[in-house]
């Protein structure tokens, strides 16, 4: 197994972050503004269009689908990407979540 390049382990710990700010959404669904807004929360202080190719790629991975509104991508979380969440399955290019304490 090669080990990540750190831009790649950066990548799949943002799409984590991203998916569990949908799993807490009521509806599961946010807006890519939100979701730059929760990235910078925690440490992930990149451009919009650096979020849209995550997004790109998480719906790659089936793990949202994404809606646009003009010119704003809508992300909303799939079955998939909440069973990664929970631990209950795993979705490879997305970090694993911890366990929970």
């Amino acid at each position: 197994m090669t080990p990540l390049s750190f831009e790649e382990h950066t990548a799949r710990d943002a799409r984590l972050v991203i998916l569990r700010g949908l799993a807490e959404q009521v509806d599961g669904r946010m807006n890519e503004t939100l979701l730059t807004a929760l990235l910078r929360t925690f440490g992930h202080n990149r451009s919009r269009d650096w979020v849209r190719t995550q997004l790109l790629k998480l719906k790659e991975l089936g793990a949202v689908t994404i809606t646009e509104a003009g010119t704003v991508y809508i992300a909303s979380i799939t079955r998939a990407g909440v069973d990664h969440v929970e631990r209950s399955s795993v979705i490879e290019g997305i970090a694993r979540p911890s366990p929970e304490a």
